[in-house]
């Protein structure tokens, strides 16, 4: 995204800080949490939930990005009293290298903290040793983009080798069976675990996420594959910052 390299040095571009609720996806699911969510994608996926974090085309990004001083942002999550912080966006490994994101790491040290990203950037050796895990989302054509936009093999490769010792795990958005079948393609290309991929159906509403589940459950469990709802479109629907 144009912009953010500005903001650099004082601090992280941000969407918005939001919490305490609930993990809504793959292994963490469930689980008390606080976001932290980034702006700037790389991607523009057809069916993205939060777009407002990247598409100028929509949306004011000057009103909704807003550079933010890393201690304020830890602030915040401090006071909502959570044991695990989701770094989202957008793509958040696009601030990655900034010094205020390592800053961010840092303050967080106390904290359980994941990072939401789509695979098509490595993470930096310092993310790594500041993060849990990472949630790798792998997309599919479904998401409207090219395979050479969305399958980056080389970030591929480091985040198998993460997740082979429990520091990654990947999710993917599936409406139907032919989605879990070109997912299960991916997957034995890049020789990644069955047992590191959860499953998630698109929607943003409950009776789309259900119908999408319903389709994708039977051949996502035959492909070895664990399954994940979308337990925050559940229970809030598309309301933001839930």
């Amino acid at each position: 995204m144009g912009g953010v390299a500005a903001y650099a040095v004082e601090g992280l571009v941000v969407s918005e800080v939001f919490g305490p609720t609930v993990a809504g996806e793959g292994p963490s699911c469930g689980r008390r949490v606080a976001f932290i969510r980034l702006g700037g994608c790389s991607l523009a996926c057809s069916w993205c939930d939060t777009p407002y974090t990247w598409d100028a085309t929509r949306f004011d990004l000057r009103a909704e990005l807003s550079r933010v001083p890393v201690a304020d942002a830890v602030a915040q999550v401090e006071a909502m009293n959570v044991p695990l912080v989701v770094i989202t966006g957008g793509e958040p490994l696009l601030q990655q290298t900034y010094p205020a994101f390592g800053e961010l790491l840092r303050l967080l040290w106390d904290f359980e903290v994941e990072i939401e990203t789509n695979g098509t950037r490595a993470p930096t050796e310092a993310a790594e040793r500041g993060v849990s895990r990472f949630n790798v989302g792998l997309k599919l054509a479904n998401s409207g983009e090219s395979e050479e936009r969305r399958v980056a093999p080389a970030a591929l490769a480091r985040f198998r080798q993460l997740a082979d010792v429990g520091g990654a795990c990947f999710k993917t958005v599936c409406r139907d069976e032919t989605d879990v079948a070109e997912l299960a393609e991916l997957v034995d290309r890049f020789e990644l675990d069955p047992d590191s991929v959860w499953v998630m159906p698109e929607g943003t509403t409950a009776d789309a996420t259900t119908a999408h589940l319903m389709r994708i459950a039977d051949p996502a469990i035959a492909a070895g594959f664990n399954i994940t709802p979308r337990l925050h479109v559940l229970a809030w629907g598309d309301e933001r910052g839930r």
